[in-house]
């Protein structure tokens, strides 16, 4: 079932989702716009699975056995999602990367830093996440959530809510409404290419839109 879910939800794109959740009367369901596609052109979407973090001054064991354990617990088919709570190291490297993409997550949305993206290029991984750093967590991160509600700006995000990401940005969709939302997504798209066939065969904007009833 999750995975004709997300496949659908991979069919849409987040200006739909958007629109459709607004006229539903949903409130804070766009994250921030400062999280950015490594790839570029490349969807993500699924479950989310959630995880949230702290800074301080750890024991280097300690935080790799705990990082070690966050992958080990990764969901196949999710959305590794993180509130790391910090823009002082990297969220997601190369050989994180890896074990992820082998275990079968689909991808990252990371509210901080993230680094060795070249080489999660080369492996076609994609990651949203704000800016670049080489800065690693040992000895100053470690996790304090895991599969609980996060908030990554305004929005509250739970385990299984569902995420689609693409080059304009990131939309959640509580886990309780995605079928609604992408049965109405489905049916927004089918009606903006009658009206896109209409504009292009010179009807007037206006009277497309008031024909169709979408713009």
């Amino acid at each position: 079932m999750v995975d004709q879910l997300t496949e659908r939800l991979e069919r849409c794109y987040t200006g739909v989702i958007h629109d459709i959740l607004r006229e539903m009367g949903l409130k804070d369901f766009t994250l921030p716009p400062e999280l950015r596609p490594l790839l570029p052109g490349t969807k993500l979407a699924g479950p989310a699975f959630t995880l949230e973090g702290k800074t301080g001054e750890f024991d280097a064991h300690e935080t790799l056995l705990a990082w070690t354990g966050l992958l080990s617990r990764a969901k196949p088919g999710h959305v590794w999602v993180c509130q790391p709570n910090t823009e002082g190291c990297a969220l997601m490297g190369e050989l994180s990367a890896e074990t992820l993409k082998n275990k079968g997550v689909r991808g990252c949305v990371i509210d901080g830093l993230a680094r060795d993206t070249e080489f999660m290029i080369d492996m076609g991984y994609q990651v949203y996440f704000k800016a670049y750093t080489p800065r690693d967590i040992v000895g100053f991160w470690q996790p304090k959530a895991v599969d609980e509600p996060i908030k990554i700006g305004d929005v509250w995000i739970r385990p299984g809510d569902y995420i689609l990401a693409d080059r304009d940005g990131v939309v959640r969709i509580p886990a309780e409404i995605i079928e609604e939302v992408l049965t109405k997504s489905e049916t927004a798209i089918t009606a903006e290419n009658k009206v896109r066939t209409a504009i292009l065969a010179g009807t007037d904007p206006q009277q497309a839109y008031l024909q169709f009833g979408k713009f």
